[in-house]
């Protein structure tokens, strides 16, 4: 067993220096740009700060959060000229440090980093060439911790949402689903966010510590937003008033036409119906009986779908967001990773998709194509469905619990739920599930464009 898990992990650093090797070549030699932001954008706001000792995020108003400006210089560290180089080495080992905290984690009795690294592959360069990048990589580091270390997991969270928001729904999973006591998830998240405010005050920055929240108020329909697909092919079909066009204020395309504004008015809200009707079935399904541990990652993946396919911004990083509820629901248990085993398989051609629109075909796209306007639709519609998925399986979580058989759950983060699950799961493999994490270690301790 030892010798074929060590061939095991021989064989996936061959496949995953392969891959980003493949992905390196891609975000620098194929067309549309995938490293553009890097290398333009990015560059330009570390060299402001550096020249005129204006920086974004402190010294004025900015898109991202006050963390997303420390991979950017640390990229550049080797000079402004080689940044896209350091960003990509940057990127790897981030990628690198979230396999080494997840491989022990299996589902099928296959480490679940053999699942991302597939994942990454179908997305493409894109998987590598924006700050999403980064969020993400952190994101899976604390889902490593979920089911020992709630409040570690928390934290770590919480730094991924200092760099790119979206992090911090995974925090608001452990505040709902933890049973009890929920001071360690919040401090987690208040120690890191105390220090981030207290260097962003210290460095002069209190006045833009929070102009991240207002800066997508303005924006329009982005071509590739599910809400914009019809409006999309309103203007293939050449629908009076209906086009393509570059938003130079934001530096994206974006579709216009009658309902356009109306369209993007509504996607907040929609947003928030399904975020707090995902919540509240999440809620729903733990009062019922249902194992809240397998419960946690199907309302990370409706809260991360809702984010996706309500958006009206839909920037085609955004995908990658998807790896860190599915990674989740795969290391939750061996019932978990068999609910999560069809969403595992269906993000897989929703990403090579998203590939084929950016950085593959983008100039027909916006061009609007027909041919690219089908593989939009279809991508569209399977984030839709992912969300629609999540919804269903919550339902049913509950409705299942409902008829008794379930194995008292003590919540996330408790040992004694934990292990209760796993024995309840008879046959599972010791070195399945995020209740591995809690059985004693040897040491006798717990083991081209700017897009927003």
């Amino acid at each position: 067993m030892l010798k074929s898990r060590r061939l095991e992990l021989a064989g996936f650093a061959v496949a995953f220096l392969a891959v980003h090797a493949l992905l390196w070549w891609l975000t620098t030699f194929i067309a549309n740009l995938p490293l553009g932001d890097v290398t333009g954008i990015y560059r330009t706001w570390i060299e402001n700060g550096r020249t005129t000792h204006v920086w974004v995020g402190l010294d004025s108003d900015w898109v991202y959060p006050i963390l997303a400006i420390v991979p950017m210089a640390a990229a550049a560290l080797g000079g402004l000229a080689s940044i896209g180089t350091g960003w990509l080495v940057l990127m790897i080992l981030l990628d690198a440090v979230a396999c080494a905290f997840l491989w022990r984690f299996r589902a099928f009795g296959i480490s679940v980093v053999w699942w991302w690294l597939v994942f990454l592959l179908a997305l493409g360069p894109i998987g590598l060439g924006r700050i999403d990048t980064v969020s993400t990589a952190v994101a899976l580091v604390g889902v490593a911790f979920v089911g020992a270390r709630p409040a570690l997991a928390s934290a770590v969270f919480t730094i991924g949402a200092w760099v790119k928001v979206w992090p911090a729904a995974l925090v608001a999973v452990l505040l709902v689903l933890r049973r009890g006591h929920r001071g360690g998830v919040v401090a987690g998240a208040a120690t890191v966010t105390a220090l981030v405010v207290l260097v962003d005050v210290l460095y002069g920055g209190a006045a833009h510590l929070l102009s991240f929240v207002g800066q997508q108020s303005g924006r329009g329909l982005q071509v590739e937003a599910p809400l914009a697909t019809p409006f999309m092919w309103a203007a293939a079909a050449h629908v009076l008033g209906a086009a393509v066009f570059y938003d130079r204020e934001i530096l994206t395309f974006e579709v216009m036409g009658s309902g356009t504004h109306l369209a993007a008015a509504v996607s907040t809200p929609l947003m928030a119906i399904a975020v707090f009707g995902g919540v509240g079935l999440a809620a729903w399904a733990a009062a019922r009986g249902a194992r809240r541990t397998e419960v946690a990652p199907v309302l990370a993946l409706v809260l991360v779908a809702a984010l996706i396919a309500t958006n009206k911004v839909g920037s085609p990083q955004y995908i990658g967001w998807f790896a860190v509820p599915i990674v989740w629901g795969l290391v939750a248990g061996r019932g978990s990773a068999r609910r999560f085993l069809p969403l595992a398989l269906t993000a897989l051609p929703m990403a090579f998709l998203t590939q084929l629109i950016y950085p593959g075909y983008y100039d027909q796209l916006l061009s609007v194509q027909p041919w690219i306007l089908v593989v939009l639709t279809v991508r569209n519609v399977l984030e839709v469905v992912l969300l629609l998925w999540g919804i269903v399986l919550l339902v049913r979580m509950a409705l299942q619990a409902r008829r008794g058989a379930v194995v008292p759950d003590a919540g996330i983060g408790d040992v004694t739920g934990a292990r209760s699950i796993g024995v309840a799961d008879a046959g599972a493999d010791p070195g399945t599930g995020v209740e591995s994490a809690l059985r004693p270690g040897p040491a006798g301790g717990v083991e081209g464009r700017m897009d927003a």
